[in-house]
Order: structure tokens, then sequence, then C-alpha cells
């Protein structure tokens, strides 16, 4: 398989657009990705033909949109390298998945005096929902810190950890530094205690993928719409030994075995934790986002999206006064930068009037602007189907705008 940029772009609709009147320059990619056309033809064909409830109907569309929905979950599995497609529970997205799982682990294994670690470099969704469970149950959130540079200070993680420390929860790759953290010592660390990991992968699997049983983290969380899938789609894998011992997160139909007044039990794994009725048309989508993606050369995506990394930081470098955030190698294809004398916000409203779409504010993020002594950053982040002409147009973007924002 070759790698042909300009016929992957065929493959996405929308890039086509043109936005007052330029040509469209998509680098808000860690927010979610474009789709390509199979993904929306995927749910249009859906929409049109086999619409129905799954696990519900015993009529033809509810019988193949499940099969479809199940082979989804297949499809996933084996993605991820999960062992069971008992491990593989869909959810409405990443927050969703780790929601779950703070809510349902603390419920069963987090106590007062216990403690959960998380990291300086989080995002929110990794971060809040584990201060709502410590706060719920009198428990410690410990964070493990970041240098300037954007690395994950890993050496200080057995000072955080002890007998009570309950679950460790790390990004796979930083939404803002683009931090890619050596998780294997993190994993080791924490079981040598006994202690499961959690590892939100949303930009780590679009850069780089994961093998969860390579990894041997305990939980790995993602979203399908950065993966080139619809929105209001996720994944939660869960190692079958946890997920057996956690309670379910919400209750309803499908997740259950029998209901009667005098007590419920539950639906085996994983619809133990899929109360209601699921996205099972995003499910389908996303296992047809990950067809698609098995169609292309993933060395040869990833030897595209560092060249456009380290063609974006040496163009944006020659700006003056302008600074790069998070300066790691292996670092996965985010370009986040302040420009000094600039606020990120009106560098940001400049380049949308050029057709540069990127994302400013903290990106969800905000122990890492604290961490710089800052309250927003401009960030570009590449996909499979970006181009260097489209960083030269964010270059060019970001010089008009300082030399206007200047004046």
């Amino acid at each position: 398989m070759g790698f042909d940029v300009e016929k992957i772009r065929a493959d996405f609709p929308l890039l086509a657009r043109t936005i007052y009147g330029k040509p469209l320059a998509y680098l808000d990619n860690g927010a979610t990705a474009q789709k390509p056309r199979c993904v929306i033809e995927t749910v249009d064909r859906l929409h049109r033909e086999m619409n129905a409830n799954v696990h519900r109907g015993l009529h033809f569309m509810s019988e193949g949109c499940t099969e479809q929905y199940e082979a989804a979950r297949e499809a996933v599995r084996a993605y991820i390298g999960a062992g069971s497609v008992r491990e593989i529970v869909f959810t409405s997205g990443a927050t969703a998945s780790i929601n779950l799982v703070a809510y349902s682990f603390g419920e069963r294994f987090i106590g007062r005096g216990d403690n959960v670690v998380t990291t300086e470099m989080e995002h929110h969704s990794n971060i809040v929902p584990w201060q709502l469970v410590c706060e719920r149950r009198g428990a410690e959130l410990r964070v493990l810190p970041f240098d300037d540079e954007g690395r994950l200070e890993t050496e200080k993680l057995e000072s955080l950890l002890d007998e009570r420390t309950r679950i460790v929860c790390v990004t796979q790759a930083s939404n803002v530094l683009g931090t890619r953290p050596d998780l294997r010592p993190i994993v080791e660390a924490a079981h040598r205690r006994g202690i499961p990991v959690l590892v939100d992968g949303c930009q780590g699997i679009v850069h780089g993928g994961v093998d969860v049983a390579a990894l041997d983290c305990d939980f790995y969380a993602f979203s399908g719409h950065k993966l080139y899938g619809p929105t209001g789609i996720g994944v939660l894998y869960g190692k079958q030994e946890w997920l057996e011992r956690m309670p379910p997160f919400m209750g309803g139909g499908d997740m259950v075995s029998t209901v009667s007044f005098t007590g419920t039990t539950y639906a085996e794994l994983p619809l133990k934790f899929e109360a209601g009725t699921s996205n099972y048309i995003g499910a389908i989508a996303l296992a047809e986002a990950i067809r698609y993606l098995g169609t292309l050369d993933a060395a040869a995506v990833a030897r595209h999206e560092e060249d456009l990394t380290a063609y974006a930081t040496q163009r944006l470098s020659a700006v003056d006064g302008l600074r790069i955030y998070g300066t790691q190698p292996g670092k996965c294809s985010i370009v986040s930068f302040t420009v000094e004398g600039t606020h990120p916000y009106d560098v940001g409203m400049i380049l949308d009037k050029t057709g540069v779409a990127v994302r400013t504010g903290t990106h969800c993020a905000e122990p890492v602007m604290a961490h710089y002594g800052i309250t927003s950053m401009v960030r570009a982040s590449f996909a499979l189907y970006n181009t260097r002409s489209e960083i030269d147009a964010l270059a060019a973007g970001v010089e008009r705008a300082v030399r206007m924002l200047r004046a």
C-alpha cells in the first residue's frame, strides 16, 4: 500500500470547501477529524435501509442491525488488540468512558483515605471525573507533573504511589503538547503494587494506534469522531476481571437479565454497561472508519504526519516572538503556540478569515495553561489528509496576524 495524500483528500468531501473565498485548511483535527465518504455513506445507508433497535427485535431489520453492531464490536476488538469482545463497551465518547470507570470503579474500590493518581497534562475529561469521585468518596487526587519541555516526569511516580493508591490515570498523547509519554514504566510501576491503570487514548489511537494487550493497561478510552468516525460514539476497553467486579454505571434497558420489584440481575458483559438504546449506527460507522484506515499504509501515514509536524515547527519557529509548547521528541502531530504581543483568540480569528481553521483557548486543559502561566494557546493539529501547502497557509496567516496585531 502506498500513500498519496491527494488521493486520500479526495475521500473526504468536506476538504473541498472554501471559507471566505479561500481554500479550507482544516487544522483542528485534535478536536474532531473529518469523515471519509465511506463513513458518511454508511450512516446514510443505515438510516435509509436498516434502522431498527438492536438486541430487542426478531424482525429482519432489528436482527440485521444487531449483527452489524456486534460485528463492529469485533472490529474494535481486533483494532486495539483486546482479547475478547466482552471487554469492549460502546459509549457516547471518551468522556463517557472515563466517567463510567470513575463512577463504577470508584463506587466499588475507592474509599475515604484512598488516593487516585493522574497527571498535570491531562484533558479535563481525565481530571474532573476523578475529582468528583474523590470528593464523593473522601479520597485524595495526586498529580504527576511535567517539565517545561512537556516531558512527563515519570521518575516521580513512585513517590506518589502507596498502599492506598487505587488507580492511575494517564494520557497516551497530550492534546495540547503532543507529548507521548512512555506508558510502559507507568503501567509496570502501578502493577507492581496491584494498581490498575486507565489510559486516555483519544489522541494516541489516532497517531500511532494501540495494542492494549501489549501495553497491559486495565482500561482504555477513546472517541470515534477523532478516528474519522461519527460523533456520539466512543469505546471503553476494560479487562474482563475488572469489568466483572464493577457495578453498572446506569440502569435501564439492555443492561439487565431479569427485573422485578424484589431485585434485578444484570446482563453479561459488555451489555451490563450499555444501558438504553445504543448508538448502533455510530458504532457500525466507526467500524467502517476502522476498515478505511486498514486500507492505508500505517507506517506511511505516520511518516507523513511526522513530516507535517516537523515542517510546521520549522515554519512557525521563524515567526518573531512565537513560542511552541511541547518540544519532546516523538510527539504526535500537534503544535501549540503563542506569539508575543498578540492574543491567541485574535490570531485564530484572523487565521479563520484566511481559510485556516485552528483551535484557540485552553483546549480543555487548564492545568497545562497554568503550568506555563498563560490563559490560552493557538493549536494546529494535523491529520493524514493535511498537506505542506496548508502549513504554508498557516504560517502566512500567523505572519499576517502578527503584522496586524502589532501595528
